[in-house]
């Protein structure tokens, strides 16, 4: 059903439909003279299911494998590394550490550059690059050279997720994006649960080549990674103009509905490089806030993502099985994930999905801590790993929808996934080496307290947003749109965050 918008009414569904050209949210503010969008057409809407085929599994196997490929250590280590390599628990946090650093440093510059040098070109690349440094760590002597490859691992992977975020915003409208985002990330918990089982099978070959079994882990998914790698320049477009799957009417659709919510790739004018752009990101309240969160959950997602298999052997399991009982609560976390997903897209609720993961957190902290059972410490990952998860999109998600225009964009998605990564930065010498098993006290202390924070900050994110969208409905009752300054991105009265 259609409905015309009030100035002051955020939006409700992806299928809301602004009408008055006067109410549309043009994201940069640069070119108000956009052409009128396209009346709403229900036989139009099968374009998103459209896209959804043709890009979201090849965005989805991207993740997939960068996380399969960065995290996949934590299996190697239960099934033989550290031991194999000599390395003390210190050594091992330092491998995990290498691989942050350029990780961190190259997220902002891929994410500047992706448009000018093209999605179809920057994010295959990168794939096909650091599935040969995966490979590589399963031919390594050494240590040393061990460390070597997870420095170039992680500097072509430093581009990835913040790259997909970024991407997808070129394609689908802010209120139908965090299902999308949603839908790849669910590959992140996916790859848990498959890392797990793939080693499961995988150490069964130890001795063929004269090789461990830690070694097949590495050699066969960096493998696999490079031939998709090269396989995905063949059929990733680059924006909707460039997609070979839509007709002409499809992609003016498309364009018309990103115009309608003030999305990124709308013009050359709002989109073109601009130091002042990045540095108004910087600015921006809301991008701090959800920085903080992101840090948080990034200590979670990562810890849980590379220390789940020792978590479990340290209950008592076989090395075995410990990579086989790892694989039940990512599986759980896909669901869930999904689901929280659905409901923030139709609700607009960001905020609080964010925070109600945190707590699904703290609930499962508190338990590990208290409780005496192995299996019911083995019970709480379920809940442990489906918050940390499924807080990822929606915290993605949030920071995308409310930046703009594309560099401004941009820009705080990297700051968002660069403290990302510097929480996980921090719980690999939590987990590796600072806090000991088998209860893991001072790790689980510490990520109990980012838990809770993670509710409190999102909360003050949430209330911030509100308080200026209350703001800009009132300046858009007593103000027209011809009396604003240009190129107010996010900041114009015409620009409602998402809640």
């Amino acid at each position: 059903m259609i409905k015309t918008m009030a100035l002051e009414t955020t939006e409700k569904s992806s299928s809301t439909i602004q009408t008055d050209p006067e109410k549309h949210v043009d994201a940069s503010s640069v070119s108000s003279g956009a052409d009128a969008p396209l009346a709403f057409d229900p036989r139009l809407e099968k374009t998103w299911r459209k896209i959804d085929y043709c890009l979201i599994p090849v965005v989805a196997m991207f993740y997939f494998l960068s996380f399969l490929d960065r995290s996949n250590i934590g299996n190697a280590r239960v099934a033989g590394l550290q031991k194999d390599l000599k390395m003390s628990n210190k050594e091992y946090s330092i491998a995990l550490t290498v691989t942050y650093v350029p990780y961190i440093v190259a997220e902002m510059p891929s994410n500047l550059v992706l448009k000018a040098v093209g999605p179809n070109l920057l994010l295959p690349t990168l794939l096909t690059l650091w599935g040969i440094a995966t490979t590589l760590q399963g031919v390594v002597k050494s240590y040393k050279g061990l460390l070597a490859c997870r420095f170039f691992l992680g500097l072509f992977e430093g581009g990835v997720f913040p790259g997909l975020v970024l991407y997808l915003s070129f394609w689908y409208p802010r209120q139908r994006l965090q299902w999308r985002i949603s839908a790849f990330f669910s590959s992140a918990s996916i790859s848990g649960a498959f890392s797990g089982l793939l080693a499961y099978g995988i150490i069964n070959m130890d001795g063929v080549g004269n090789r461990p079994g830690w070694a097949w882990i590495f050699i066969l998914e960096g493998l696999f990674t490079v031939l998709f790698g090269l396989s995905s320049f063949l059929f990733l477009p680059s924006t909707p103009d460039d997609a070979r799957f839509l007709n002409a009417e499809e992609k003016e659709y498309v364009k018309s509905q990103l115009r309608e919510t003030g999305a990124t790739g709308l013009s050359e004018a709002a989109d073109k490089f601009s130091w002042y752009e990045v540095r108004q990101a910087f600015l921006l309240p809301q991008v701090w806030m959800l920085a903080i969160v992101f840090f948080f959950d990034g200590a979670l997602v990562y810890g849980l993502a590379y220390f789940t298999p020792s978590i479990v052997q340290s209950l008592g399991y076989t090395a075995a099985r410990a990579q086989l009982f790892s694989v039940p609560p990512f599986a759980c976390a896909f669901f869930v994930m999904m689901i929280g997903s659905y409901i923030s897209d139709r609700y607009g609720c960001r905020g609080f999905i964010s925070m109600f993961c945190g707590c699904l957190c703290i609930i499962g902290f508190s338990v590990y801590l208290t409780a005496e059972s192995a299996q019911v410490k083995y019970g709480t990952l379920f809940l442990n790993i489906t918050g940390a998860y499924c807080a990822a999109p929606a915290l993605s998600t949030w920071g995308a929808n409310n930046a703009a225009p594309h560099i401004r964009r941009a820009t705080a998605i990297a700051i968002g996934f660069i403290m990302t990564n510097a929480g996980g930065i921090l719980v690999t010498w939590l987990l590796g080496s600072l806090s000991p098993p088998p209860l893991y006290r001072k790790a689980t202390i510490t990520l109990l307290i980012f838990a809770a924070l993670m509710v409190v900050v999102s909360g003050m994110n949430l209330y911030y947003l509100w308080s200026q969208n209350k703001k800009k409905a009132v300046i858009r009752a007593t103000t027209s749109r011809s009396e604003e300054k240009p190129g107010l991105g996010d900041r114009s009265a015409w620009f409602e965050y998402s809640l």
